[in-house]
């Protein structure tokens, strides 16, 4: 029978550190993309940020029309578009290019804004940015899914709004609401029947709501007659893998510690260890991160699986704890080693091994039998006399 497969990729924010070139920083990611693509993931997310100095995609949908060129089939999402950041008639224009440009293989991740200081910058008030993200979806679905839109509210008004060609596929774009800990995200996804993307998802907090958050979503969706598809839901975690665990521990020591003090420190998550704690140690311990081994990486995706009750893809939260090679080298060895074992692909070949393994004396000698005969054949024809010295040994052994 057949079974429903995971989906792998990148949550892509991105976390580069301020001392290097971001001319070379932006194609790094644009490359990331590229062998992600060549390794058969299936998704990679960009993310939307204006301050903070390591997150330096302030356009996710400029990032994916460049990326969209140097791909074959990942599918591409913004991760996320804050919607109080922009009008939302502005915004479905230009999502609805960037699914052209794609030719379909977009995704919508919207959310209220992860930096304070992004919102601060524009006026915005932080405690407001969730209602607005809440205020600006419906209106955003409506324009996508080719409808006359009229609204008003205290930061945006539509009149007769409508775009001007509909979508790539006729089934429409995939939009997912990003979600932490807070509901906001799962009430959303709900009321609207949208993928959810729970970002952090391995995370102390956000990892014991996983289950509470889905039931928020469904119950949401029941209340507007919406349905919610486990399929659609995203989580997100950090990951980095290597041959060994001891390799793995020495990879992280490249950029772990500056990426902990920039999480803690400047984006103002709540990311730290505990004094006297070795860092690998407590996220291995917690489970915020897989730093191991292909087995390790499948481990936690059975954890969260089993935590979750069932969801449809893992993003890898791309980061910058080990140097390029051993970053690409992690990704290679998660999709030649453990997605094929999480997703059974291999399921068929290893029964086929095993069975001619069980059987090798017989199929042996059936082969051998058979060699024999035609040997016998060849020599009867020709006359046992007439045989070249090499062959007539042939003969005598198939005898």
């Amino acid at each position: 029978m057949a079974h429903s497969r995971l989906r792998f990729g990148a949550f892509i924010p991105p976390h580069t550190p301020p001392d290097e070139n971001p001319i070379l920083a932006l194609e790094h990611d644009l490359e990331m993309v590229e062998w992600l693509d060549k390794l058969n993931y299936d998704e990679a997310w960009m993310g939307e940020h204006h301050s903070g100095g390591w997150e330096i995609i302030a356009s996710p949908e400029l990032f994916i029309a460049a990326a969209a060129q140097r791909t074959r089939s990942i599918r591409l999402g913004t991760g996320v578009s804050s919607l109080p950041y922009h009008h939302p008639y502005i915004l479905a224009d230009r999502i609805r290019q960037l699914d052209y440009m794609t030719r379909g293989r977009a995704m919508f991740g919207v959310g209220p804004g992860s930096l304070p200081s992004d919102a601060y910058m524009q006026g915005l008030k932080t405690a407001h940015a969730r209602d607005h993200m809440e205020e600006a979806i419906g209106p955003l679905l409506g324009l996508l899914n080719g409808e006359t839109v009229n609204a008003k509210t205290d930061w945006f008004e539509l009149r007769n709004a409508s775009l001007q060609f509909p979508s790539y596929s006729p089934y429409g774009i995939e939009v997912a609401v990003a979600n932490q800990v807070s509901p906001t995200g799962a009430r959303a996804a709900g009321k609207h029947g949208l993928s959810l993307l729970s970002i952090g998802a391995t995370s102390a907090g956000a990892f014991n709501a996983l289950a509470a958050n889905w039931a928020i979503a469904e119950e949401t969706a029941r209340e507007h007659g919406k349905t919610m598809d486990r399929s659609g839901w995203r989580l997100v975690g950090p990951v980095h893998v290597a041959e060994t665990r001891e390799k793995a521990r020495a990879n992280v020591k490249y950029g772990l510690a500056r990426w902990i003090d920039y999480m803690s420190k400047v984006a103002a998550l709540p990311l730290g260890t505990p004094p006297g704690v070795d860092p690998v140690d407590y996220m291995i311990d917690t489970g915020f991160a897989v730093i191991g081994t292909p087995d390790d990486y499948i481990a936690q995706v059975e954890r969260l699986t089993a935590q979750s009750g069932g969801f449809g893809a893992f993003l890898h939260l791309d980061h910058h704890w080990a140097d390029w090679a051993e970053t690409k080298r992690s990704y290679e060895l998660i999709a030649r080693f453990a997605i094929p074992r999480i997703n059974k692909l291999n399921a068929n070949r290893i029964a086929s091994e095993g069975w001619l393994r069980d059987n090798n004396d017989v199929f042996r000698g059936e082969l051998t039998a058979a060699v024999g005969a035609k040997i016998a054949e060849h020599a009867a024809t020709k006359g046992v006399d007439k045989l070249s010295p090499d062959y007539l040994k042939l003969f005598n052994t198939a005898r």
